[in-house]
This record gives C-alpha cells, sequence and structure tokens, in this order.
C-alpha cells in the first residue's frame, strides 16, 4: 500500500499526475510532498491548487516515502539526484517521468542497486486520461511494475514496453497531446474565419475530437475503414482530405514523430 509520493521536481508533468492522483483519490494531498531546485513561488502555487505537502528540505521529502518521482528537465536530473541520493533507501521505488534518460543512467547516479521504472505519461494525466508506458530497469521486478502500473492506471491507461521502445513512446503519446491541440487550433481558425463564433467552433470542434477518440476506443474496425466511412465519394470530406493530401499531411506528421523521437534519444546521448 502506497502511504507517500515524492515528487523532485515541479513542473507541467509532475502537476498533471499529482492532479489526477488528487482528482481520482489514489492518494489524499498530505500524502504528497513536492519539491524543486529553488523555486518556492512555484512550489506555493502548487500547494494553493492541491494542498500538497510542498518542502526545499529534501530530508523531509524523501523521509519513508514509498515512491520517488523524478520530474525534473533532462538538465537537471543530475543535480537533483545529487541533492537527494545520500537519502535513497533501498525499499524504494524511483519513477522517472523525464524523456530520453535510461535507468541505467539515474540508477547509476544514485550508487545503490534500487528500482528504477521509467514512464512516459502525457499531460491528459490532469483529467484522468494520461496514455503512459513504463518499463523496469535491471533492478526493478514485477511487484515494482505493478507497483508503477497501479499509480498510473489512476490516471489513465498503462502498457509496458521494452525500454529501447520509449523514445518512440515519447514521440507519439508523450508528445501526442500537443499534437491534437495543433490541429485544434487550426480547425478553430479556419470555423472562424468562416463566420462561426468562437464558443461554436470550440463547442462543435471538441465534441468531435471527443467522438472521434470514443470511436477508435470502441470500435474494432480498422481506422483506415473509419475513414473511408466518413468519406463520400466527391463530398465534401473527399475534398477536404485531398487538401491534406495536397499539403502532404501524412509525411508531415510522420516525420512531426519521428524528429520528436530523434530528439528524445538526443537526450539520453547528451547524458
Amino acid at each position: 500500500m502506497v502511504k507517500k509520493v515524492a515528487f523532485i521536481g515541479a513542473g507541467s508533468m509532475a502537476e498533471a499526475i499529482m492532479a489526477g492522483m488528487v482528482n481520482t483519490k489514489f492518494l489524499s494531498s498530505e500524502q504528497i510532498f513536492v519539491t524543486n531546485k529553488e523555486n518556492e513561488d512555484r512550489l506555493k502555487e502548487l500547494q494553493s491548487q492541491y494542498n500538497v505537502v510542498v518542502t526545499q528540505d529534501k530530508v523531509e521529502t524523501m523521509k519513508d516515502a514509498d515512491i520517488v518521482i523524478f520530474a525534473t528537465k533532462p538538465y537537471d536530473l543530475e543535480s537533483a539526484i545529487d541533492d537527494v541520493k545520500e537519502f535513497v533507501t533501498k525499499d524504494q521505488l524511483f519513477i522517472s517521468v523525464i524523456a530520453g534518460i535510461s535507468t541505467d543512467f539515474i540508477t547509476s547516479k544514485i550508487g545503490q542497486e534500487v528500482a528504477v521504472v521509467r514512464s512516459m505519461p502525457n499531460t491528459s494525466a490532469t483529467i484522468g486520461y494520461s496514455a503512459t508506458a513504463i518499463t523496469k530497469g535491471a533492478f526493478a521486478t514485477d511487484a515494482d511494475i505493478t507497483m508503477a502500473r497501479r499509480l498510473f492506471e489512476a490516471i489513465g491507461t498503462v502498457s509496458v514496453v521494452e525500454e529501447e521502445q520509449m523514445h518512440i513512446v515519447t514521440g507519439i503519446s508523450g508528445s501526442g497531446p500537443a499534437y491534437i491541440y495543433y490541429l485544434v487550433e487550426a480547425m478553430e481558425k479556419a470555423a472562424i474565419d468562416n463566420g462561426l463564433d468562437v464558443e461554436t467552433a470550440k463547442q462543435l470542434i471538441t465534441q468531435t475530437v471527443i467522438g472521434a477518440g470514443h470511436m477508435l476506443e470502441r470500435s474494432t474496425i480498422p481506422v483506415t475503414t473509419l475513414r473511408e466511412n466518413v468519406t463520400s465519394p466527391n463530398g465534401t470530406t473527399a475534398a477536404g482530405l485531398e487538401t491534406l493530401k495536397k499539403y502532404d499531411f501524412s509525411k508531415a506528421v510522420e516525420t512531426c514523430v519521428t524528429n520528436a523521437t530523434k530528439r528524445s534519444k538526443e537526450l539520453g546521448s547528451e547524458k
């Protein structure tokens, strides 16, 4: 049973996860401890928003923590580990939500044979709809993976993958919400430019995205068939899709995912 989770790092991903845990009642606010490098204003903001325990005292943060979540920027991780490693105990589970950084790197910097699980959630964790992938490090057990799965299932779906697949996971689901939001931004602009008011445009587009997502989730029909079922010959949808093909939309998305994946690999190799 998890009694305390400690966050090392207080950025947007840490906030999304802690918000999800509080909102889904996976843990109560007083069981969640948060620290960061030096930004006390950020800690006060999180305390005000979620009533979690915030502190710059690393001993207080780490003491009796069942799970320690590293949620810093990649380039801040090494110094963050240096700040807390003297307070590490071998019964703690360490979970990283940091893009590109391997479990071996984290274990080596901690300097003990501790359990490390690498994860890649996304910011939809805030409302309990994250798509999270997890993978275990050299000293993590199946029980540790089960514990990590329980934590992330509180904020969405969980897939267990091999560590070498975490880069493409980052490129697809880790960064994926931003791609969808970018598409929605363009659709909203087109709707407004063509005479719809902002609220009507937002409502129609939001429900369209939600509906398509539920269709993908619940239907056994292949996505290509779902697309074809909406596309009547010489109809409005066909005209729109022809425009996307003209601008090589599919290739743009493929390259987008590839470049995000490449950047994840670069972040790891920089360590």
